[in-house]
């Protein structure tokens, strides 16, 4: 029995070691893919990031030029789409967590839900191409915003509903003992203790969204200059950049690999900044 519990005890060692340095290898790779990609876009575009990029709009070929139609474009399309997001996912992520248990209704949203989190941007900037863009005959920064908005909505819904269900019951129980409804419970405690977890469901909707490229073709197509008319197609940061990886000009190239690198820079402070709240929140 000894010599069985013993046999058993070195081949569970042996099973467990085998998987921890597979995990460690694929962790390995996952990290080492994310340095090369990092490691590129400095390489890369550090050389094209001066002071034109923020100051001036996109250049013909040959001549000086920046990104700041592109960025300014960018700004305010993220920018809409949040309202929009953040508006719908906190209801939603709401009425999931505080009204939906046990609901047949809330689990065909929850389902739709995450069926969402996972849609190709592709499928999304074609649908409102036919819904905002086809009926409407042009092209506008409205509906790039839209899109956006439907691809961030379910990242905050989720966000939402996660951390309103990490509040404890006593919460609720408190507050209506004192009197008050549901509805002011939830708006002057629930979302109060959550508020750093919802800013965090924000945070991490804006870096989903900052570097689509699909949907905005489909949607608010580009302009090369800038332009503060949201009706009208306004340029993007992500498809300026696709523009000008593709073309045949050096100084394009050069500012599609700045675009890149601003782009990665800001997706990865945004993600950081969320994942600091979310773990400051949980600490409390």
């Amino acid at each position: 029995m000894a010599q069985v519990s013993g046999s058993r005890i070195v081949r569970r060692k042996l099973v467990n070691g085998f998987f921890v340095a597979l995990t460690s290898l694929a962790t390995l790779v996952a990290v080492g893919a994310l340095v090369l990609i990092l490691f590129s876009l400095f390489k890369n575009g550090i050389g094209g990031l001066h002071a034109s990029v923020f100051t001036q709009d996109q250049p013909p070929p040959g001549e000086a030029g920046g990104l700041r139609n592109a960025i300014v474009g960018s700004l305010l399309m993220c920018g809409g789409a949040m309202v929009l997001a953040v508006v719908v996912g906190i209801l939603a992520g709401t009425w999931l967590a505080e009204y939906g248990e046990g609901n047949r209704l809330a689990g065909v949203v929850r389902f739709l839900n995450d069926v969402l989190l996972s849609a190709p941007s592709i499928l999304i900037g074609l649908f409102v191409y036919e819904l905002l863009v086809r009926p409407f005959h042009g092209f506008s920064a409205y509906a790039g915003a839209v899109a956006l908005a439907l691809l961030a909505t379910p990242v905050v819904t989720r966000t939402t509903e996660d951390i309103l269900r990490l509040q404890p019951g006593a919460l609720r129980e408190a507050g209506m003992a004192l009197g008050a409804g549901r509805g002011l419970v939830i708006r002057s405690i629930i979302w109060k203790a959550s508020r750093t977890g919802l800013v965090t469901g924000g945070l991490l909707g804006f870096a989903r969204i900052s570097g689509e490229t699909a949907p905005l073709l489909f949607t608010s197509l580009g302009n090369p200059f800038l332009s503060f008319q949201l009706g009208q197609p306004m340029a993007a940061l992500p498809t300026t950049i696709f523009q000008f990886a593709l073309s045949a000009y050096d100084d394009w190239r050069q500012l599609a690999w700045a675009g890149a690198l601003i782009i990665a820079v800001a997706v990865l402070a945004t993600n950081i900044i969320g994942r600091a709240l979310a773990r400051g929140s949980a600490h409390k």
